[in-house]
């Protein structure tokens, strides 16, 4: 790497290093959950205000932007309009999930300790959103000479379907390459495939009064409540019992929250109290029946307590998580969410499902999005790996995730940081989905200099 580059890129970093760092904080300020739709605002009023106030921070910045019908938006650099067909992009997202329970403070004030920074979307994904914004700040201030107009695309659906992007496929020109830092370093060629499913109880419940857990299907929840007819009820483990005025047990189940692409060290607490409801024997045939499928579920987050273990050398072994549970017209549902390999699908795994079910329950395809895969050939994609490993000194190699992102979207696109699960993280800094999410302000620093100098680097290809 050229060294008076190199010192440029610091520069620029140190010079605007609290602007950034205030911008992420006005955009954490904003609750994005995907609420009802409102007139203009497909997505809600969270999603909407977000959206507009990163297209006032990249106006700012004398960037040309582009509100697209609410459905997304984007700020450009370079000539060409929104009617442009060969150019490059960056793609990040500006909804959250819902914050959940259990934050130390509150999740839409950013707050800073010991160098980190917390609050919900910090890295999931509006810190990275602020940082492609300034990576085109940089190209803009230093007159880095374009072939290709460069656009930061700003998505608001990302969460929970990702119309967003679909709408903008249908509607604009695809760039020629994108990549969206909304995954873990150096780079990330492949996702698993996905698969929402839903299963609903055949029988109405009896004993069990209500259940909740979960707030996102892609999500592992860390609270899960129940209020069941029974006697003699105790708190043990993750779970308190409380007897209520009318008569009912009011059963509370903690867990460790998490991404459901990331199962290990989490502990889903909808799975907690179901273990504790079939260990006591407080539930009608039907309901345990439903009670004891979902425990297979429950049981093994690789699925070979419920045979759908899948794994094909190519991707990381499948994984199967229950985000969120609830009842409807009495009968109990839950949501299953697993991320899989190339040798299985969606239609395939709820099969097999609903045969061990065996008539307990109905389980259906809510969503399914097969894998994809991009070859490391491509010479994009090789700038991308050596962009990151000339910031970091590193020699880090590609990997295939279970998380879905933008990338899968588009037709020659990949994921790109800025996530740093290798490195060790303070206790208080919580994960993305979770309670205290938390990012590092160092790691945001170094992985903006490597989305300016991939940008650099990019414009010099041939595509």
């Amino acid at each position: 790497m050229n060294e008076e580059l190199r010192r440029e890129i610091d520069r620029f970093a140190a010079e605007n290093e609290q602007a950034i760092f205030a911008d992420i904080a006005k955009l954490v300020s904003v609750n994005s959950e995907n609420m009802p739709a409102l007139p203009g605002k497909p997505f809600g009023e969270g999603p909407a205000r977000a959206l507009d106030a990163a297209l006032e921070i990249a106006r700012g910045m004398g960037l040309q932007t582009e509100n697209c019908e609410g459905m997304i938006g984007y700020a450009q650099l370079g000539e060409g309009g929104r009617d442009c067909r060969d150019y490059l992009a960056t793609i990040t997202h500006l909804d959250v999930v819902p914050v959940g329970e259990g934050w130390t403070a509150d999740p839409f004030a950013m707050r800073e300790r010991e160098g980190w920074i917390i609050g919900r979307g910090v890295l999931d994904d509006k810190g990275p959103s602020v940082l492609c914004l300034y990576a085109l700040k940089y190209l803009k201030e230093h007159d880095v000479p374009l072939r290709y107009p460069v656009r930061a695309l700003l998505g608001v659906n990302e969460e929970i379907g990702m119309q967003d992007v679909t709408w903008y496929l249908d509607n604009y020109p695809a760039p020629l390459f994108c990549f969206s830092p909304d995954a873990n370093f150096p780079l990330c060629n492949g996702e698993k495939g996905i698969y929402h499913g839903r299963a609903v109880a055949s029988e109405r419940c009896e004993n069990i009064v209500d259940f909740r857990g979960g707030f996102a299907a892609n999500a592992i929840p860390d609270k899960a409540e129940a209020w069941v007819r029974a006697e003699g009820l105790e708190s043990a483990g993750r779970v308190t019992a409380e007897k209520t005025p009318d008569g009912l047990w009011h059963l509370t189940a903690t867990g460790v929250g998490g991404h459901a692409s990331m199962p290990e060290g989490t502990v889903n607490a909808i799975g907690v109290l179901i273990d504790y409801l079939l260990e006591r024997g407080v539930c009608a045939a039907g309901e345990e029946a439903f009670l004891r499928f979902m425990a297979k579920i429950h049981a093994a987050s690789d699925g070979s307590a419920c045979g759908i273990a899948a794994a094909d050398g190519l991707f990381e072994p499948l994984t199967v998580v229950c985000g969120v549970i609830g009842m409807e017209d009495g009968r109990l549902y839950q949501t299953i969410d697993s991320r899989y390999p190339t040798n299985t699908s969606g239609e395939k795994i709820a099969a097999t499902l609903n045969a061990l079910a065996a008539g307990a329950a109905t389980v259906t395809v809510e969503r399914d999005t097969a894998p994809f895969y991009m070859s490391l050939d491509k010479p994009e994609v090789q700038v991308c790996i050596d962009a990151y490993n000339a910031i970091t000194g590193e020699n880090a190699r590609p990997y295939t995730i279970g998380g879905g992102t933008y990338a899968r979207d588009f037709p020659n696109a990949v994921s790109f940081g800025p996530e740093h699960p290798e490195r060790p993280a303070p206790a208080f800094a919580g994960p993305i989905h979770g309670v205290d999410e938390a990012a590092c302000k160092d790691w945001l620093i170094e992985a903006l200099k490597v989305y300016i100098l991939a940008l650099i680097e990019l414009e010099k290809l041939e595509f």
